[in-house]
């Protein structure tokens, strides 16, 4: 066997593993295809049951979905709270910490969830002299135990946001 030909075979391989690692674990269908009729042998895959989405909030004309469901597991891009049809942010810190909290909780609610179904959140904040003008706000949205998270001391951020949050949900199934 050839080199170039056991090298290829080994990195199909490698991504097959990772791929049916994803499936066993996320409950979403993957298909491999290879296009033998080709020298360079390039793996296709379908991720059937991902339901992205764009929140009304952030526009439709940003090149990234704003969460993205697998199975019963919701990943939702980073947020931030500007005023509704906007990307103005308000002038008060705990109005901005609402927006974005509301708008999370908005964002949970379209598939069937609640901010108690988030396991995991992180904060990105370029003043951590806010932080607990955020926790103030952010301690209102959880009827159960509050979620891991992180507060994250960062660079300034787009649209002059002071918080950006990201989060992932599990529904209880």
């Amino acid at each position: 066997m050839k080199k170039g030909t056991r090298t290829t075979i080994i990195v199909i391989g490698i991504i097959a593993l990772v791929f049916i690692f994803f499936a066993v674990f996320t409950d979403t269908e993957i298909r491999i295809e290879v296009n033998t009729n080709s020298k360079e042998a390039i793996p296709k895959y379908s991720t059937e049951g991902i339901t992205s989405f764009k929140s009304e909030v952030a526009g439709q004309d940003l090149p990234f979905s704003d969460a993205a469901l697998i199975g019963n597991t919701l990943y939702i891009s980073g947020k931030g709270g500007v005023l509704p049809g906007t990307r103005t942010v308000p002038e008060d810190p705990k109005e901005e910490a609402r927006l974005l909290m509301e708008d999370f909780k908005t964002t949970l609610e379209r598939v069937g969830m609640t901010m108690d179904d988030l396991v995991y959140v992180t904060v990105y904040c370029p003043d951590l002299s806010l932080y607990s003008d955020f926790n103030e706000v952010y301690r209102s949205y959880f009827s159960k135990d509050f979620p891991p998270r992180a507060f994250v001391g960062s660079g300034p951020l787009l649209f002059g946001l002071r918080f950006e949050m990201q989060g992932i949900a599990v529904k209880d199934l």
